[in-house]
């Protein structure tokens, strides 16, 4: 019965459309050029969780529409002002700066943010009866978020087997896992992604600041993939030793 309804369940997925979380960022968006090149009907959403500024939602809308996809802001912005001692949603904690991998980072740590991100998306994708849900998380970002490490991404997809059992739960597909920045560098480049309306930098600027984690894990991305950097940075110069 269970192998019964299983085969029921994918004849009901529409293997074809795909739910893309698009924070805005470098990652997300190769991901979503990686499921427009797999020619998957694309349907991008991003939270609005009370983050420090908007620069990336603002972002994300450019994105989807370069590729014509159907793009949901979802409001949840009051979660962040619950979510005290993060310098994402709390703004007496400063960016630090420096090096991805080092310890300081965990500042920038949103407590239980993919696992909220990723759910609300799995919802839209179980009412779309969507196939996939896609995640853009990858190797260098195991050092400091909990939440983007294999573990996190197995234990998600079995919770999403068992609160959906009966109904047409989506594949959890986070193909960028094992590659590291300057790998998807490469594939955003290679698939002529539109990187350079991307924005990454926590602090919000007009401009990249070039010296937060997220900023010089961007940098360095290109610069190790030896690709041109289609990002402009308040200081491009500073050097941060890994940890």
């Amino acid at each position: 019965m269970a192998a019964q309804d299983a085969l029921r369940d994918d004849a009901e997925r529409d293997p074809f459309t795909a739910v893309v979380v698009l924070s805005g960022g470098m990652d997300s968006t190769t991901l979503l050029a990686h499921f427009a090149a797999l020619r998957f009907t694309l349907v991008a959403v991003t939270m609005d969780y009370g983050q420090r500024h908007r620069k990336e939602i603002d972002a994300a809308r450019a994105i989807a529409r370069h590729y014509g996809a159907e793009h949901h802001v979802l409001e949840v912005g009051g979660l962040g002002s619950l979510l005290t001692g993060s310098a994402l949603t709390d703004d007496s904690v400063d960016v630090p700066d420096g090096h991805y991998a080092e310890e300081a980072m965990r500042s920038t740590v949103v407590p239980n943010r993919n696992a909220v991100l990723a759910n609300l998306a799995v919802s839209v994708a179980v009412a779309r009866r969507a196939d996939t849900v896609a995640l853009g998380m990858h190797a260098g970002d195991h050092f400091v978020y909990p939440d983007c490490r294999p573990a996190f991404v197995d234990a998600l997809r079995h919770l999403v087997t068992v609160a959906n059992e009966g109904f047409a739960a989506p594949r959890v597909e986070a193909p960028f896992m094992t590659w590291s920045k300057a790998d998807i560098a490469r594939h955003g480049v290679r698939l002529g992604a539109p990187l350079e309306r991307s924005w990454s930098c926590y602090k919000g600027g007009d401009i990249h600041c070039g010296t937060c984690g997220t900023c010089y894990e961007r940098l360095e991305a290109f610069r190790d993939a030896g690709l041109p950097d289609p990002t402009e940075y308040l200081d491009s110069d500073t050097r941060f030793a890994a940890p």
